[in-house]
């Protein structure tokens, strides 16, 4: 069952009266990059797996092809929530637990790009999310965490920013929770908010998009 935010995410794609869709395959063990020129990524549909034996079948044991009806269950959350309201995402296979181990697996991403406000808050920085008058807060996505060493790395110790792995699952609901049908929003980027430390001695970051939606 999608999550209410991965519901409105959907939503407000459609309300957007979006254009066109990305298609992104990327094989095995590579890193698949979402990225928008303009706006922030909004996840579609997600396929990890194997449905075919013509996808990434490129130097690769035969044997690993022959299973077609390998799918990873809640592949389109564990992404939209690692990507959704980035300008920017990367990720591999290993935020997937492995379906079929056997078999030589791809990510199938579509994406779109929304417009949207974009903001990114250091570690222990405050944000503020904020629509006109009569209009509220609609979260596309939240991270808090580090996924590349170069944001938010101004006079913090070498080895703090070396982690790009780091990650708590539970930004998108607490933004939410803390935001949703708000005209303004603060918001503290620190580790007490999230309810734990994601990783330790890593310094990190709160990048979050949002719209502001007009009443019904």
């Amino acid at each position: 069952m999608l999550s209410s935010l991965l519901r409105s995410a959907l939503v407000l794609a459609a309300v957007c009266c979006l254009t066109y869709a990305e298609s992104v395959i990327t094989c095995g063990e590579k890193i698949q990059r979402l990225s928008c020129d303009q706006g922030v990524v909004s996840v579609l549909t997600v396929f990890y797996g194997r449905k075919n034996r013509q996808t990434c079948e490129e130097a690769i044991d035969k044997d690993k092809l022959e299973n077609t009806e390998c799918s990873k269950t809640g592949a389109f959350e564990a992404l939209a929530n690692r990507c959704n309201g980035k300008k920017v995402c990367e990720v591999d296979k290993e935020i997937f637990s492995d379906p079929c181990p056997e078999t030589y697996k791809y990510i199938q991403t579509t994406y779109t790009c929304l417009p949207a406000h974009h903001v990114v808050a250091c570690e222990d920085s405050e944000v503020k999310l904020s629509c006109d008058s009569g209009q509220t807060i609609a979260l596309i996505g939240a991270f808090y965490g580090r996924t590349d060493r170069t944001t938010c790395i101004y006079g913090v110790p070498d080895g703090q920013f070396n982690n790009i792995t780091c990650s708590t699952p539970t930004a998108n609901q607490v933004v939410t929770e803390r935001c949703k049908g708000k005209s303004n929003c603060n918001f503290h980027a620190k580790n007490s908010m999230f309810g734990d430390d994601p990783c330790k001695g890593t310094y990190k970051y709160l990048e979050l998009a949002y719209m502001c939606k007009c009443p019904l």
